[in-house]
């Protein structure tokens, strides 16, 4: 018997969902050969902190199986060719976000995220992208800082 993919997009995404909800739930539980020591689960009444991202990861993974099995049934458009230039400036505008945020502070961190990763896309229009970063800079500050009293750094920390 020949297995068509009928749909590649949900085919691929299904099985991605499926190995991060089974690598996390492995994870979470602890591997049977005890290289991974996985946490306590506890049980429905009393959890563990292994407990619910078990729970969550188990069914990341039942729903990538559907959406596997349901591809193979349902008519689907193919996957587009990798974007590399994308992925590369995403991830690093995410990464230098990281390194930066605890010496530039957040508002000028999340002011550089979002530009390196505009950059990612096909269109870049440095207004927009500007005016996007001082609103979501201007956000994270007033929620996280203010709001929620997270003790992140506003502005650049200087030694001295």
């Amino acid at each position: 018997m020949k297995i068509y993919i009928r749909n590649p997009r949900d085919f691929y995404s299904g099985l991605i969902f499926l190995a991060v909800g089974a690598t996390f739930a492995l994870v979470a539980r602890g591997d049977p050969f005890g290289i991974l020591p996985g946490y306590p689960m506890g049980n429905t009444s009393r959890m563990g902190p292994g407990y619910f991202p078990f729970v969550l990861a188990t069914i990341l993974a039942l729903l990538g199986l559907l959406i596997t099995l349901m591809s193979l049934r349902t008519e689907g458009k193919p996957v587009e060719k990798f974007a590399v230039r994308g992925l590369f400036f995403v991830l690093g505008a995410v990464v230098a976000f990281g390194l930066l945020a605890g010496k530039l502070g957040i508002v000028l961190s999340l002011i550089l995220l979002v530009m390196i990763g505009a950059f990612g896309g096909a269109e870049f229009r440095f207004r927009e992208v500007l005016i996007s970063a001082i609103i979501l800079s201007a956000s994270c500050v007033l929620i996280f800082v203010y709001g929620l009293k997270l003790p992140f750094p506003i502005w650049p920390v200087f030694p001295g």
